[in-house]
């Protein structure tokens, strides 16, 4: 079974985050695996993550806003989303959540020696939401590499946008594994 499809205290981890999402957004299109297209505004997702994003936003042409949230992150919340749509603008074309790095983070080599330590002030790590202006999100995507963007912000950088960071609470976690998934569960409940 994918992923957003796994039971999460009682509901399908994609559950949760569409309640969120519904609540703040005009319309949510969903990528999803093939024979998961049932139901309104489904569409097959694609072979990447850029692809997946590029086929939904194909499907909502009439959006000015695109918001990109991953189904394994079901924490998000409505003030995270609202304060993703809220920061665009202003020579922003995009906003992501992000959480500020606080371990020590070193770049290795091949051979794992350290080459150096990072500043981890200036460190975040990139979440989802990703709020993004529509239009831009639209090109950086026909534009872009959609096979090796981790996300669509590195796309929409890549493309000369501006994308600004929005600081997540430390609860909107990504589920990747079963004691992330006991975790949310955990908090969820």
């Amino acid at each position: 079974m994918p992923k957003a499809f796994t039971a999460c205290a009682g509901r399908p981890l994609i559950d949760w985050s569409l309640e969120v999402l519904e609540s703040v957004c005009d319309r949510v299109v969903v990528a999803v695996p093939p024979g998961y297209e049932t139901g309104p505004d489904r569409v097959t997702g694609g072979a990447s993550r850029s692809e997946s994003v590029w086929l939904a936003l194909a499907a909502a042409p009439e959006a000015t806003v695109a918001v990109v949230h991953d189904a394994a992150r079901p924490l998000v919340t409505r003030e995270l989303v609202e304060a993703c749509i809220a920061a665009l603008g202003e020579g922003f074309d995009g906003a992501v959540a992000a959480a500020r790095a606080s371990d020590t983070i070193k770049e290795a080599g091949d051979d794992m020696r350290v080459v150096r330590t990072l500043d981890r002030s200036r460190l975040w790590a990139i979440q989802t939401p990703q709020a993004f202006v529509a239009d831009v999100l639209r090109r950086a995507l026909d534009g872009g590499d959609l096979t090796s963007a981790t996300d669509d912000a590195a796309l929409v950088e890549a493309a000369g946008g501006s994308v600004r960071v929005v600081e997540a609470p430390p609860e909107n976690i990504k589920v990747t594994s079963a004691v992330d998934l006991r975790f949310a569960e955990l908090l969820l409940c």
